[in-house]
């Protein structure tokens, strides 16, 4: 009798082990997603900003230019025009997890990004404007916040990178699927983004 009870005791005394590991291997797979979805929010309100002081930028950059009379008024409508459509766009963390949302929010900080660039070779075209020391300040905040935009992009995808990877993995994808945690979406380079802007002047 007091055999069968030492064995009984043995099996509940295991089965009780067993759900304390698994429900120790939880906590910690679920407090280490919490941890990497955090660390991706915090990359992407660092792209947020960037992209940000860029769109605050960009009117006195724009109204600097038109004091020059010649100047290409289809380049000028052309940034005016993507930077209405970089602000027409309500932005949240939620766009994370919407890969068509994301990707509409990628193209218009494209085409905006594409209209800059143009803006900035029509500039070599101005001697003048060139020479400005206004224009030349606000150049260089441009030039300084594209480069920022470019490495808090490359740490956002370096973070969602190691997010996604933790919620694909066995057993990890166990806990992520059964508590909603969804693949996150990367920055792409856009098509053409390799080639340098080209602009035609007329005489």
């Amino acid at each position: 009798m007091k055999k069968g009870m030492i064995i009984g005791s043995s099996i509940a005394g295991g089965f009780i082990l067993i759900v304390a590991i698994f429900i120790i291997w939880g906590i910690s797979t679920y407090n280490n997603l919490v941890n990497r979805n955090q660390e991706v929010d915090k990359s992407w309100s660092d792209v947020e900003s960037q992209y940000q002081r860029r769109f605050d930028l960009i009117p006195n950059l724009v109204n600097t230019v038109k004091g020059y009379a010649n100047f290409e008024k289809s380049v000028l409508t052309q940034v005016t025009e993507a930077r209405a459509s970089v602000g027409s766009i309500k932005v949240t963390k939620e766009i994370l997890d919407d890969p068509e949302a994301f990707q509409k929010f990628q193209a218009v900080q494209g085409q905006l990004s594409g209209a800059l660039s143009r803006l900035l070779v029509t500039v070599e075209n101005y001697p003048d404007l060139k020479a400005n020391e206004n224009f030349l300040e606000l150049q260089a905040q441009l030039e300084g916040t594209e480069n920022r935009i470019n490495v808090a992009r490359i740490r956002f995808n370096e973070k969602v990178q190691s997010y996604n990877i933790v919620i694909k993995r066995f057993p990890g994808i166990i806990i992520a699927n059964s508590l909603g945690f969804r693949e996150k979406q990367y920055f792409k380079a856009a098509t053409g983004a390799e080639n340098v802007p080209k602009v035609e002047f007329q005489n």
